[in-house]
């Protein structure tokens, strides 16, 4: 098939969306389909054999696109557009798999020339909208018509996970797929000799906590903060926080003074994804306490198939892949998390048989080869209409 894969966003960059792109990307080709992907200009560059990776221009010097809705993506967005409007002109595609925002782009475009789209629905865009607007969530029931229009239209619908395609199933859509992430480490490969020493930056033996990912506000971060503060009133340990922005980590960094709990508590920064599992191998615990989306974040994947035991708010975001036998799940308040922490850190057998279950669910289940059959699946599906 001749395929074009809109990705409206910086590509490549180590984060969910555009990892997820990349692994597509690498599926297609290794399928033997023909394929062009078209993002923004901005990101690293990715090599591949069977695909031609097309960029927009770097429209009025518009640099450093973060995720969710804002004033540079609707900018871009436009110039996206009429680029993917004159390569339509240009090729005839068998299929346009459209990522997050592009799918109203293709449900304009794809009728007019005959060509089949999939809606690869990364995240729920009326709650991204809502999250960052509030103001407006009278108008939720508006928002989640219109979103849903192009869904109707697709020839595939590709939830990333079981909350998203709950909400397809109530349109009725024939051709849906949910399409799972996957652990993004390999425990196989040996420890690289230049990924930071935990050990060494918190100085001492104490269980060390971890948590991994960008340092927005929906991810919960003042909830464990606050809930680690509570928690060294029962057992001393070390909280070590991974990513984010420079501005964000200043923000926190402030927090963690007020509640003088500055001398337990250490921001490493961003750090490579390749740097992954030989992070997560030296802690104790592994945190998400994520308060907001429905979407689970990649990284929980590979939180699972780390061997540590993972914290996580019990939520859908989270409770739609693990459950009581694979993490330990509590109520979204620093109270219940911290009681949480304190449980774990004092019961290393619980620790082990979490982390085991949660291991093994993933090589069931979220394996680069369960990945790659149901793209086959979907694929297969569109060919035959």
């Amino acid at each position: 098939m001749k395929i074009l894969l809109l990705a409206p966003q910086p590509f490549f960059q180590e984060r969910g969306t555009p990892i997820a792109v990349d692994l597509l990307a690498k599926y297609l080709e290794r399928a033997d389909h023909d394929v062009d992907l078209l993002t923004y200009n901005e990101g690293d560059v990715r090599h591949y054999e069977r695909v031609n990776h097309h960029r927009i221009r770097s429209w009025f010097g518009i640099s450093d696109v973060r995720p969710g809705l804002s004033g540079k993506k609707i900018v871009l967005d436009v110039f996206f557009f009429l680029r993917f409007l004159m390569m339509m002109t240009r090729r005839r595609y068998d299929v346009v798999h459209a990522v997050e925002e592009s799918v109203f782009m293709a449900a304009v475009i794809c009728p007019i020339f005959g060509v089949k789209y999939v809606y690869d629905m990364d995240s729920l865009m009326t709650t991204q909208v809502i999250d960052k607007l509030p103001v407006i969530k009278f108008l939720r029931p508006f928002l989640l018509f219109f979103e849903s229009i192009p869904m109707r239209f697709a020839s595939a619908v590709v939830p990333v996970c079981q909350a998203l395609a709950d909400v397809v199933k109530d349109y009725r859509i024939k051709g849906l797929f949910t399409l799972k992430d996957v652990s993004l480490i390999d425990s196989s490969a040996p420890p690289l000799p230049d990924v930071v020493n935990v050990r060494s930056k918190v100085a001492n033996e104490l269980p060390v906590l971890m948590y991994i990912g960008n340092l927005e506000s929906y991810q919960g971060i003042d909830l464990m903060i606050d809930a680690f503060s509570e928690s060294l009133k029962e057992t001393p340990a070390n909280l070590v926080i991974i990513g984010g922005e420079d501005q964000h980590i200043s923000l926190y960094q402030k927090k963690v003074a007020e509640l003088s709990i500055e001398s337990a508590v250490f921001f490493l920064g961003k750090q490579p994804v390749s740097h992954l599992f030989d992070l997560m191998r030296q802690a104790d615990l592994l945190m998400s306490p994520r308060i907001h989306g429905v979407n689970t974040p990649m990284k929980i994947y590979s939180y699972l198939d780390s061997g540590v035991a993972v914290v996580a708010t019990d939520l859908p975001t989270h409770s739609q892949v693990m459950d009581r036998d694979t993490a330990c799940l509590t109520e979204p308040n620093s109270h219940a998390i911290a009681v949480a922490i304190t449980k774990l850190l004092n019961d290393p057998k619980e620790c082990q048989r979490l982390a085991v279950n949660a291991k093994n669910l993933i090589e069931r289940e979220h394996s680069k080869e369960a990945f790659n059959r149901q793209l086959t699946k979907i694929y297969d599906y569109l060919a035959e209409l």
